[in-house]
């Protein structure tokens, strides 16, 4: 390739990843050394930030912070944000090669893992992906969201269902100051929930919370957060997880101190029940109206088995965080076990059984690894990928059409709506116009038109 110019490199997902991914490449020897790097992000929505934006729970503002972070990466010169492009119908691999020497996908998971249990079909059983992408205002699900449920159970122990289960515990009001667009408000204030029981197969030493978003259930002047004493038990193997990490450890801690607390009056209860494995969504005209596990208990390893004992809960919804799952990418290779694409530590390969790479093809972030791990653990992701790029660019076939604006001209030839970096901030000005109305940092526009429109000149 023409070593005379700056490396043109296309990442599509404009989330933490992509950006990372950004930032890393800015801050390489090639960028230092040689004529620089040139990078354009791609992105299906038509705002950046990916999973910050529409992953992550309202009344989390600490976490949307890490925006602050990726603004400055956005903001350099070598960075061109290309919004509202759908890869794949938009604009396609091949396409890609043309304008560009190598190509980073940082497409995420936005799709919930299966379970496979009796009654997960039935009118009331939910993912919970679905859930948060309503009340994160994302344009492509439906603008309300079934409500009725009294008692709600949340199936998994992880960060997202932590989220859930606080959401559907909160009132509307206590969610207002933050950026919930009105459809949303007017679903959460119409909310009947006022138990949620939040499940785990394994205790408290297996429990994926992070310390500090389970200590955030307890702040709500609503929520009385109740956990069982005999839920409090730990074998070798969990007690030897709480002495490897600081961080299971003060998770643990936590749950101990709200089992051997007397319960309080607060309105709403949220259950953490431990040792209590799914195996049923009972249901009535195919509506859910319980909940059936198996209890289990620890084997010694700090996993569990059954004991063949089991219990049902009265419940009228249910809502599944048992993981995210990637999804298939146009013209790319997938591993459907793993939901990820097939890779050698960022290099795109042929299959998950071959070692052979498809040529200036990368993958960072949880369609690298799946998707495990904060936010901030993509960057480790990022830098591993970027330096195997930059290591095989000597190689690079090139980009037949590496100048800046081809790939413009040719979105707008095929009538693309696309917005910019700049839209950005013209959609982010209006956002606060709108919370400044009601006194609140912003409203989230949900609309995609509305956000297209507001991001143009």
């Amino acid at each position: 390739m023409d070593t005379s110019r700056p490396l043109r490199v296309a990442i599509v997902g404009a989330g933490p990843a992509g950006i990372y991914a950004a930032d890393a490449l800015m801050k390489s020897d090639h960028n230092v050394s040689g004529p620089g790097v040139s990078i354009d992000l791609f992105e299906r929505m038509p705002a950046p930030f990916g999973l910050i934006r529409y992953g992550v729970a309202p009344d989390h503002p600490r976490i949307k912070g890490i925006i602050t972070a990726l603004h400055k990466v956005l903001d350099k010169p070598q960075v061109r944000l290309l919004g509202n492009i759908d890869y794949g119908t938009d604009i396609t691999l091949g396409d890609l090669r043309r304008f560009y020497d190598a190509v980073i996908f940082s497409t995420g998971a936005n799709a919930d893992r299966a379970l496979n249990i009796p009654g997960i079909d039935l009118d009331g059983s939910y993912g919970a992906a679905d859930f948060v992408s309503w009340y994160d205002g994302h344009p492509d699900v439906p603008r309300t969201w079934p409500l009725d449920a009294e008692k709600v159970a949340v199936l998994g122990v992880g960060n997202v269902a932590l989220d859930v289960a606080r959401v559907l515990a909160k009132t509307g009001d206590e969610l207002l100051p933050t950026e919930i667009p009105a459809n949303v408000y007017e679903g959460l204030k119409a909310n009947k929930a006022v138990e949620v029981h939040v499940f785990g197969r394994r205790g408290p030493a297996q429990a994926k919370f992070t310390p500090l978003e389970l200590r955030e259930l307890d702040h709500s002047p609503n929520i009385e957060v109740i956990v069982a004493p005999e839920d409090i038990d730990y074998d070798e193997g969990s007690e030897q997880a709480r002495r490897n990490s600081k961080q299971v450890d003060m998770v643990a801690n936590t749950l101990q101190d709200w089992a051997i607390r007397d319960v309080g009056t607060r309105p709403h209860k949220l259950f953490l029940h431990f040792f209590e494995s799914p195996t049923e969504i009972l249901g009535e005209n195919g509506t859910v109206t319980g909940l059936r596990t198996e209890r289990t208990e620890l084997d010694g390893t700090g996993n569990v088995k059954g004991t063949g004992k089991y219990n049902d809960w009265d419940v009228q919804a249910v809502y599944r965080a048992v993981g995210y799952l990637s999804q298939n990418i146009s013209q790319l290779p997938f591993d459907e076990q793993a939901g990820t694409i097939p890779n050698e530590a960022g290099r795109v390969v042929e299959s998950p059984s071959s070692t052979t790479t498809v040529p200036a093809t990368y993958v960072t972030g949880w369609i690298k690894r799946g998707p495990v791990g904060l936010i901030g653990h993509t960057k480790g992701d990022a830098n591993e990928t970027v330096a195997n790029l930059l290591e095989d660019a000597p190689n690079f076939t090139g980009a037949t059409e590496p100048g800046l604006d081809e790939v413009t001209t040719f979105l707008e030839g095929k009538q693309v709506p696309f917005t910019t970096w700049d839209g950005w901030y013209r959609l982010d000005a209006f956002e606060r116009s709108l919370g400044e109305e009601e006194g609140r940092e912003r409203v989230k526009v949900v609309e995609r038109e509305d956000m297209v429109a507001a991001s143009q000149e």
